[in-house]
């Protein structure tokens, strides 16, 4: 600490108790276009994804993440000399923190199950990315702490603002629950895709 977060989130509920602790123990917020601004809302400062990646958000906010920068400073071990070698050739910043959860897909379809369009564009790609690096990092180099839902927030902060940190043993658990996130989510699109071509 400190360090850096990368925050992108559908679902908001919660997000300025995260902030303010990030805030408070001076670990830099990096946002996705709308969490970015929902931060900005609530007084505490944040950069933009597009701003630390250098490259503009695409156009209906497809991809806005998926960046060498993102998943490098996500996945990348500064202890390795080769790797640190690459990481700071690239500008590449360690991302300490990815608090992502995804497009609501579930619940699209089970309110109109007809509406194919709506519900593929509710099929969450560079959350999923995230995620999947996230739990991977914090796993691989017991750097990374990923939170995948808001419902994970109190424990978190509340270890944020006893230690200063998080250890490994909540932060195991979280990378697991990062997995079971990411399989749960790839069962329902399979289940909605194969009911749709009966």
């Amino acid at each position: 600490m400190p360090g850096n977060a990368l925050i992108s989130v559908y679902d908001k509920t919660g997000l300025d108790r995260l902030a303010w602790i990030f805030s408070k123990l001076q670990v830099k917020m990096v946002g996705s276009g709308g969490t970015a601004e929902a931060i900005r809302k609530i007084g505490l400062k944040v950069v933009d994804v597009s701003e630390y990646t250098g490259v503009k958000e695409m156009p209906g906010g497809l991809v806005k993440t998926l960046h060498p920068k993102i998943h490098g400073g996500i996945l990348g071990d500064w202890r390795d000399s080769v790797q640190k070698e690459y990481l700071e050739a690239n500008r590449i910043e360690p991302l300490d923190f990815v608090v992502v959860n995804l497009y609501p897909f579930r619940e699209v379809v089970k309110k109109d199950p007809s509406d194919l369009k709506r519900a593929v564009d509710n099929i969450d790609i560079g959350g999923v990315a995230l995620i999947r690096a996230a739990g991977k990092g914090a796993l691989l180099n017991h750097r990374v702490v990923p939170v995948t839902s808001p419902g994970q927030y109190e424990e978190f902060v509340k270890e944020l603002e006893r230690k200063g940190y998080v250890g490994d043993e909540l932060r195991r658990r979280l990378a697991r629950e990062a997995f079971v996130v990411t399989a749960e989510y790839d069962q329902a699109i399979r289940d909605y895709l194969v009911g749709q071509s009966r």
